[in-house]
């Protein structure tokens, strides 16, 4: 190889070196600057019932409102349906294998309708919220609070009810009051199952979630 040649090439591929560990480092930060926000919860987070869960289920839909606003967040739907509180805190360990920066705890749904006692669903949401702590210090963690239908029970609706402020306040969490606000109990916001919110229920979700996540980005 003739010796100009030779050093062309030499400077080619230190420049080649040099482009690629840019490139690197751009994305390296980048992806720092991206943060992560998990919906944890069952199948209302899930999206149950709807046609195309990945784009109209709220936590898609805050998404959309996240990269309209320019902010530099990603969600995860991590909503399982038939999730109770006791499934959640053995599978949330799984889940904070990722990074997590924000975290919304969603469940409880499933405990109430199977009349579970609500000490045990307080106790198992406290221990989701003790494991998100542990594993990520610096991380916000938001309750999405949950009601239930007259029929379960006056009594029980109310002890039901309190489990969500309660936690809130030990552990100074942001609480969503009622995650179905102005969604539960409305015949043409919900599937014919009327537990599972359509594409507008969804849509009415997603706004009463990011009235409170909103100011956390």
């Amino acid at each position: 190889m003739p010796p100009l040649f030779r050093r062309f090439y030499s400077r080619f591929l230190f420049l080649g070196f040099v482009l690629t560990l840019t490139f690197a480092a751009g994305m390296r930060a980048a992806e720092l600057q991206t943060k992560t926000v998990v919906f944890f919860g069952d199948s209302l987070t899930a999206g149950h019932g709807l046609e195309d869960p990945t784009d109209d289920a709220y936590p898609a839909l805050i998404q959309k409102k996240i990269e309209a606003a320019g902010l530099k967040w990603r969600v995860v739907n991590a909503g399982l349906s038939g999730e109770t509180s006791a499934a959640g805190l053995r599978r949330v360990d799984w889940i904070l294998r990722q990074p997590i920066d924000l975290f919304v705890l969603a469940l409880g749904a499933n405990d109430g309708l199977r009349g579970i006692d609500p000490a045990v669903t307080r106790t198992n949401l406290q221990g989701i919220i003790d494991k998100v702590r542990a594993k990520y210090p610096s991380a916000t963690i938001v309750l999405a609070g949950m009601m239930l239908p007259p029929s379960m029970g006056e009594n029980y609706a109310r002890s039901f009810r309190e489990i969500f402020p309660a936690l809130a306040e030990k552990n100074g969490l942001p609480l969503i009051p009622f995650l179905l606000e102005g969604v539960g109990g409305v015949p043409e916001l919900n599937q014919a199952d009327g537990i599972h919110p359509t594409p507008r229920g969804h849509a009415m979700v997603a706004e009463t979630v990011w009235k409170v996540l909103k100011p956390l980005l």
